[in-house]
């Protein structure tokens, strides 16, 4: 799959950069010579070599001053992966309205922030990559992940809106749809469980295959979108579960 990382001298931002599927993201994308800056809330953990940059996603003045920066020091963007997300572990009588509101704000306003941001360039150019960071969740329903469900599948639906406006433009929008991955997100849940050991078992009987994904193996599949190879495909949500969504 490396042979499919975006061109040598491109750049490339990645949202929630600091760990996990944006981590790697960001790893493939540098290994290849892609200049990256790598925006999280926390850019610490970011790979060596690409610009951190401290942003909450969910800020519009934030995201707006971020791209700005991006475009000073990097220059024009040729891929967004807006991959910064959080997720949410109750039902609809458990979820608050101020939980609600968070994962929309960081899942679903964070990717139209980021989007809003990028697009003059690309449009200006005739040229670019959009690679949002969805989920089975937003395809499927799971238990108690109600707020986390809707903000997901409302990416899924902004994706292809974005991949129909601009497709006339040279600008392609896809999405990739993980399954359960093996990221720190998902080990502070199986942590916080009364059994962890029994929740990460659960966790892994859901999916066919009888594993966790990874997020280097989501990340490829996040490269593959973005890069020449997929030049015929937009508006797609590319699944990586497992299996879940096919059993």
């Amino acid at each position: 799959m490396s042979t499919q990382v975006p061109s040598k001298g491109r750049v490339a931002v990645v949202t929630g950069a600091g760990s996990g599927i944006g981590f790697e993201i960001t790893q493939l994308l540098l290994a290849a010579g892609t200049r990256v800056a790598a925006l999280d809330v926390d850019p610490s953990g970011a790979p060596e070599s690409a610009l951190p940059l401290a942003v909450d996603v969910s800020d519009a003045a934030a995201v707006a001053q971020a791209f700005d920066e991006v475009q000073a020091r990097l220059g024009d963007v040729d891929t967004l992966f807006a991959n910064a997300g959080i997720g949410s572990t109750a039902d609809v009588l458990a979820c608050s309205p101020e939980e609600w509101d968070r994962v929309f704000a960081v899942n679903v306003r964070g990717v139209f922030l980021c989007a809003k941001a990028v697009l003059p360039a690309m449009l200006r150019r005739r040229r670019g990559v959009i690679v949002n960071t969805a989920s089975v969740a937003g395809m499927i329903g799971l238990r108690d992940r109600a707020a986390y469900c809707a903000s997901k599948g409302a990416v899924i639906a902004f994706t292809k809106q974005v991949a129909v406006q601009y497709a006339g433009d040279g600008i392609r929008c896809n999405c990739i749809c993980p399954g359960t991955v093996d990221s720190p997100w998902v080990g502070r849940l199986m942590d916080e469980a009364p059994d962890p050991a029994k929740r990460r078992e659960e966790l892994i009987a859901r999916q066919p295959l009888g594993r966790l994904g990874t997020p280097h193996e989501v990340a490829q599949a996040a490269i593959y979108l973005a890069s020449d190879a997929a030049a015929f495909i937009t508006g797609s949500g590319l699944v990586i579960d497992g299996g879940i969504t096919a059993a």
